[in-house]
Formats: C-alpha cells, structure tokens, sequence
C-alpha cells in the first residue's frame, strides 16, 4: 500500500493497495503527444520512458543503479505483481509468483536479495475490491505480508507473521535494516527490522497512518507520510481501520533521525503529499504533491529543502506525477507518470538525468 494516495498513489493509494486505487482516483487520463510545459522542467534532462502501456509504478533502483524492481498490471494479469528490468528499459521479467496481489519492491543494497509484500498466502487469486458504499477508501488486505527472496525471485522467505497488514518495507542503504508498516498494534506504524525479520522494533506511535517510509542515503534518517486525524475525522480513521479499510486524505511529511526518535513535521498544507525520497546530500527530499489544488487530479513533483522547507517544483504535467527516486549518485531521478498515456489510467515509469 505505498500510498499511493494519490499515489497509485502507486498511481493509486498505494499501487493496488493504494497505487492502484489512488492512480484510478488521481490519475487524470493523458492524450498521446502530450508533454509538460516546454521549458519548464529544467532539472529534468534526456527524459526517458521506459514501460508502455498498463499500470507500472514504484519502479526503485538497485544500489549500483543499473537495475530497477517495480510493481505492474499487464499482459493479462489482474493485480499487481513484481517486475525487474534494467534502467534502460531492457530486459522486463516477473519475478513475482503471479499469485494474490504484490505491493512494494525493493533491491537490497548487495543485489542478493529482493523483497516485497504478498498476499499469496491468503489465496492465489486477487484479493476482492473493497465496499465502497462508505465512500472512497482503501482496502487494507490483512493476508499481506513481507518476504524475502533472491534477486530473480527464487527462494521465497516470510519475514513477517502478524495478523493484519505488514507492507511497505524497503532496506536501508547500508542494508543492516528494513523499515517497514504495520497494522500488528491496531494502528498503522512504522517498524524496523533485521533483514531476516528478526528484533522488530516499532518507532512510530502516534494515531494515524504512517507509511512510505525511506532511508536516507547514511541511513541515519528517516522519511515518511502520515495522516494526523483529530476529533471525528479520528473516529472515523478508527471504524474503517477495524475493517481493513483506510480512507485517502490529507498527508503531509515528516523526517526523524534515529537515534533521537523525535519526528519533525516537513509539510503543512491540505494536501496529498507522498512518495518523498532523500537526495543524497542529505538535505533534500522530492516528493509528489496536489498541492496547487488539494481537491484536484494533479500531481507533480517537488523538491524540499528540509532546513529552510523552501520548495521547487519539478514537474509541471497536468496529470499524475509520482514514486520518484534517486539514483544513490544523484544523477539519475526515476518516477511514475501518465505522460504519453494511450489508455485511461495508463501509467508508465519514465527516467531523467538530473540536473
């Protein structure tokens, strides 16, 4: 569920989870030939697409940024499942069982190993789609749970057994930890983890959902979106939760460093702010955001300084921008798009140098 909120917030809430549901929610549909405003997006040169045609997001590069494992729905297949390729596009595979529904990839920093949450376990099939006589929510699947398996897919491990929701992990740049989200306590947290599953610890305790959380590049910080609801919207975060249902809303981000253990609010807006991931230098974070009309289909990306919360736009598309990621080098940015869409919903992972 990597919110997607906005986000299939994958471009969905979280690419099926959320990533499905929030890039049918968000994603307004892009017309062939389309491109962002000439000019605009001067950080972003030699822009590249690398998928066409379904929906493809979450695309993370592995540590040497020759590769990248993203989440998709294609040639047939009725729910996400998990793909590698190289970062020119090349050499598609599935490296995902093709059972239940997959969320949340991530290469570990050696390449040795992958993981990724499943719900294989619960039932081959897709899991059902929520009710949505409550309004727009998000469905929660209490089968998933996170594994561990070799670069190509082989040799799939189980690092979490809790009842409920446990998704949304990725490996810390040093790759001695997992930070990933739970529902095990009765709210959605963050926890962190050895890479074999082992000594969880949890380090988020506030009520709200806290989720898409990313390491900074010496691993010493943290990033994340959270939803702080008070009063009634509270009661409600509450019911729909004791469903396995979250509803999408406003998400603003928040840093700790971990040793100290004390979160720091980094955006305040009505907004659906998502998917933020570090520069390497440490003092900056990009991230997607509606910000320019909390209530509208258009997300962009931007840039923050987390010193100054001084904000630069980067892209400027009127549609679904999201899931961006550095390469560990900073030269590269890979990010999810409905630029050159051909289909409704299509969503596609596109690649630039970063200037």
């Amino acid at each position: 569920m990597r919110l997607h909120p906005a986000h299939r917030l994958s471009p969905s809430f979280l690419v099926q989870g959320i990533v499905t549901v929030v890039l049918a929610l968000f994603a307004a549909p892009a017309l062939a030939g389309e491109t962002a405003g000439a000019g605009t997006e001067s950080r972003l040169h030699n822009l590249r697409q690398l998928t066409f045609g379904g929906e493809n997001a979450e695309a993370y590069f592995s540590f040497d940024g020759k590769a990248l494992i993203f989440q998709s729905t294609r040639d047939g297949l009725q729910c996400d499942a998990i793909f590698r390729m190289d970062s020119d596009g090349g050499h598609v595979r599935q490296v995902s069982s093709g059972k239940g529904v997959t969320t949340c990839s991530f290469i570990a920093p050696d390449n040795q190993s992958i993981i990724y949450a499943s719900t294989h376990l619960g039932g081959d099939a897709c899991p059902p789609k929520p009710d949505y006589s409550q309004g727009y929510v998000w469905p929660l699947y209490p089968d998933y749970d996170i594994f561990k398996a070799r670069p190509e897919g082989g040799d799939l491990r189980r690092l979490t057994d809790s009842p409920g929701y446990d998704a949304e992990a990725v490996y810390s740049p040093q790759g001695d930890r997992i930070v990933f989200t739970s529902a095990r306590t009765g709210d959605l947290e963050l926890f962190l983890m050895d890479p074999d599953g082992g000594n969880v610890e949890q380090i988020t305790d506030t009520p709200g959902y806290d989720g898409g959380a990313f390491f900074s590049r010496d691993g010493q910080w943290l990033v994340w979106r959270a939803s702080r609801p008070t009063g009634e919207a509270l009661a409600d975060y509450r019911r729909l939760l004791g469903q396995g249902l979250i509803r999408p809303g406003r998400l603003n981000l928040y840093i700790m460093n971990l040793q100290q253990r004390r979160p720091i609010q980094l955006t305040d807006n009505d907004a659906a702010n998502f998917g933020p991931y570090w520069h390497p230098d440490g003092e900056h974070i990009i991230f997607s955001s509606n910000m320019h009309n909390p209530k509208g289909r258009n997300f962009d990306l931007f840039l923050i300084n987390i010193h100054t919360r001084k904000l630069e736009r980067i892209t400027y598309y009127e549609g679904f921008d999201g899931f961006p990621m550095f390469s560990h080098d900073g030269k590269t940015l890979v990010f999810a798009s409905n630029r050159q869409g051909k289909a409704r919903g299509e969503t596609n992972v596109f690649i630039a140098d970063w200037r």
